[in-house]
């Protein structure tokens, strides 16, 4: 298991992103990027979870949540 960072400076960083992320990968993002137009559209179909950063109790809920499903499933 390992954990990807990145801190993307344009849209089309996503594509790039894409790229290397390997299969299998559970990708957490912050809920502004929902609000994006097209691309929080991509980033919700592509199954994204969001955490909203502002409320730390229910971004560290939705955290171990996945973290919990990421272990029963054995995903990344």
């Amino acid at each position: 298991p390992f954990v990807i960072v990145c801190n993307h400076q344009a849209s089309l960083d996503l594509m790039g992103m894409v790229e290397v992320i390997p299969e299998r990968c559970v990708p957490i993002a912050k809920r502004e990027l929902l609000y994006l137009g097209t691309v929080g559209w991509a980033c919700w179909l592509s199954g994204i979870i969001f955490i909203e950063r502002q409320r730390r109790d229910a971004a560290i809920e939705v955290i171990s949540r996945t973290a919990s499903t990421m272990r029963r499933e054995n995903v990344r």
